[in-house]
């Protein structure tokens, strides 16, 4: 019984980071250039439960079953699928069709600057000409952080990334890829930061100008998911409730007598 109770636990605990993940897809629906998140889990390996040296078996071993140990909990896994773009006619806001991010520099507390990454297409340009994103993070070029010129009045960026402002070249917006996604690790919401490995490789992603990506977060799914991780929890509360109510028995009544 005291193994069920973990059994128990094990499941319980499992429904917690699946509640606290989708909460989280739930609360990011409609962050721009956001991907959702899942987690894997899986049961422990079944063990053979024997009856060891009990008097009605003549005091021999005998087995009576498999007996299952809980579940484990996984890794969290993001899903990197296209999210659906949304057309906002505003000059400095990007969108990507196809696999790539845009590459930021991102300036921390200490003033060390680093390169991240991320699918939020939501800039601006800022009094100095410099496109940033919400936090201020300057968008990169091929050669280096991207400024238009103060003269300029019409900015045109082509599916290429091409910067051309009243016809004239100045730069093209740096669109990053990796061959395997397992290197990027999460940094806020919509970022993402290359970990040592990480290989760098051409994006055949296209830019969209006047667009953004929205979030690739179904809500019904999410709601949907949500009920299933609510019922399941509740279930494993009920198994737990039994076998101590089981256990009080045992030691209350039983003992007793």
């Amino acid at each position: 019984m005291v193994r069920g109770l973990y059994t128990a636990y094990t499941g319980m605990s499992n429904e917690q980071k699946r509640l606290d993940i989708v909460a989280n897809n739930l609360a990011n629906a409609a962050t721009t250039g956001y991907k959702k998140e899942s987690v894997t889990n899986q049961s422990f390996d079944e063990v053979l439960t024997l009856k060891i040296r009990d008097e009605s078996e003549a005091y021999n071993d005998r087995p009576i079953g498999n007996m299952n140990l809980g579940v484990k909990l996984g890794e969290v896994y993001t899903d990197y699928n296209q999210g659906s773009l949304r057309q906002t006619s505003n000059t400095y806001d990007l969108a990507l069709e196809g696999r790539g991010f845009f590459a930021l520099a991102v300036t921390d507390r200490a003033g060390n600057v680093s390169t991240k990454y991320t699918r939020d297409g939501s800039f601006t340009m800022t009094k100095d000409g410099a496109i940033v994103d919400k936090d201020g993070n300057h968008l990169l070029g091929e050669s280096g952080e991207i400024l238009i010129p103060a003269d300029i009045s019409d900015v045109i960026i082509d599916e290429n990334g091409d910067i051309y402002g009243d016809g004239n070249y100045i730069d093209t917006v740096q669109v990053s890829d990796f061959d395997n996604y397992d290197y990027l690790i999460k940094s806020g919401d919509t970022m993402y930061e290359a970990l040592e490995g990480a290989v760098e490789i051409p994006s055949g992603a296209s830019v969209r100008q006047g667009y953004t990506e929205q979030s690739n977060v179904n809500v019904v799914k999410e709601m949907v998911d949500l009920i299933t991780v609510t019922r399941t929890y509740e279930a494993n509360q009920k198994v737990i409730q039994s076998i101590d109510k089981t256990l009080d028995l045992a030691a209350n009544s039983v003992g007793k007598i």
